[in-house]
């Protein structure tokens, strides 16, 4: 009995040892994938993030073939336990969690008197439309909440794959527009006063809302004061910008993962990826049409120099692909493709980009066209920078000095509104 319990013991050790093998061996195998530009500060660090970020990857892939869980379900959980428990508030904060309309919020309240209504911002999390969180983002929100003296409502949207687009949108403007209903009679916020604001994703949600809300505006609430775009995802007409070229393989996100999150925001179909990053999905007429806007030439003459790669050659498109993600290029879903007359209403609008980013030119072309038709814009640019870092601000040893220097832009901007 002893000799069998014994055998069962090693078998196991076995098979553990095997298991863990074949996680470093694949964790490994994806790190060495990537490429961290010599310009990005902490580069040791960031390469460090990176394995752990593709460790729990590469673990969810191996836990869903066995049927013990989804490969998103168990990245949430990962994250949720590496964000840990809610701190209690620090001095001069209130913070609330509640729901908006049915929509999940958490709202921070500056408790310093002030002699006029408080300003108020909503801020959409990033996070591919897939992951992220309100307590992923709790550390940001305290931040901008305490520091820029606003009540800070974070949203907590439906996410993909449980939910496709528009449902994220729907649930950003159901809070919206119930929280400028109720802004000054129960949080003391002037309805007047409220900017938009996410990043990445997020981003996307933010351009999206301020255009379908000046599409519907009615005169009943009040448009918003401003916009606050953080790396924003803005488009899926093109993934061969200079930025995706030169920022393909540039953690945490790749040119590829970014395909897959958009498809995963629209209809979860990943059978045309391949055919969405060669280009394939958009008509000749569509190409053209979105050219103005997207052309490289319209990015300053130093984006477009960072790189060794030839241009893409334009690939005829596939009308099967096209017709499984036109939606998709609807300004809904990609606000960069709105009109003009669109995005001339536009409020004021602050955009943060980021060098080492596969989104940069969807931020750079955006500042641009809303700068041509006239809308104020504050571009800030973070040369060292890479997606996603001010996810990793005040976070000990997690924290680039990049990141802190993009809430401080962040900051004073909502400062001065």
């Amino acid at each position: 009995m002893e000799i069998g319990t014994a055998i069962l013991i090693i078998g196991f050790a076995a098979l553990a040892a095997a298991f863990c093998l074949l996680l470093i061996g694949l964790v490994y195998s994806e790190a060495m994938n990537s490429e961290i530009p010599p310009g990005v500060a902490n580069s040791g660090k960031l390469r460090a993030v990176h394995c752990g970020l593709v460790g729990i990857a590469v673990g969810g892939q191996i836990l869903a073939r066995l049927g013990l869980c989804s490969q998103v379900g168990f990245t949430r959980w990962c994250t949720g336990c590496i964000v840990g428990r809610q701190q209690p508030p620090p001095p001069g904060l209130r913070i609330k969690d509640m729901t908006f309309g049915g929509v999940p919020v958490r709202v921070y309240e500056p408790t310093a008197a002030s002699d006029q209504k408080r300003r108020g911002m909503m801020y959409f999390h990033g996070g591919g439309w897939v992951v992220g969180s309100i307590d992923v983002y709790d550390e940001v929100c305290r931040h901008i909440a305490k520091e820029s003296n606003t009540t800070v409502v974070s949203v907590g949207y439906r996410l993909a794959p449980e939910h496709r687009f528009p449902a994220h949108l729907d649930d950003c403007e159901t809070a919206t527009l119930y929280f400028l209903s109720v802004a000054e009679t129960e949080f003391g916020v002037d309805p007047g006063r409220v900017v938009l604001g996410g990043d990445s994703a997020g981003g996307n949600l933010t351009a999206a809302l301020s255009q379908r809300l000046a599409g519907k505006r009615t005169g009943d609430l009040p448009s918003p004061l401003a916009l606050v775009l953080i790396y924003p995802a803005l488009q899926m007409a093109d993934f061969n910008l200079p930025s995706y070229q030169q920022n393909h393989a540039v953690p945490i996100l790749f040119r590829a993962r970014t395909v897959f999150y958009f498809l995963q925001y629209l209809n979860g179909d990943m059978s045309v990826c391949q055919d969405v990053m060669a280009g394939r999905h958009i008509p000749a007429e569509l190409k053209l049409h979105y050219s103005k806007w997207l052309a490289p030439t319209n990015l300053p003459p130093k984006f477009r120099e960072r790189s060794d790669q030839k241009p893409k050659v334009a690939t005829a498109h596939d009308g099967e692909v096209y017709h499984i993600i036109k939606d998709g290029l609807q300004p809904e879903f990609s606000p960069l493709l709105a009109e003009d007359d669109v995005l001339r209403l536009t409020p004021p609008t602050f955009i943060l980009t980021c060098e080492y980013d596969v989104l940069r030119d969807d931020g750079i072309l955006f500042q641009k066209r809303l700068k041509d038709l006239g809308v104020a814009v504050t571009w800030q640019h973070i040369p060292d920078g890479f997606h996603g870092i001010v996810n990793f601000f005040n976070r000990g040893w997690l924290n680039f000095p990049a990141g802190k220097k993009a809430m401080d832009h962040i900051v004073s901007y909502i400062k001065t509104l």
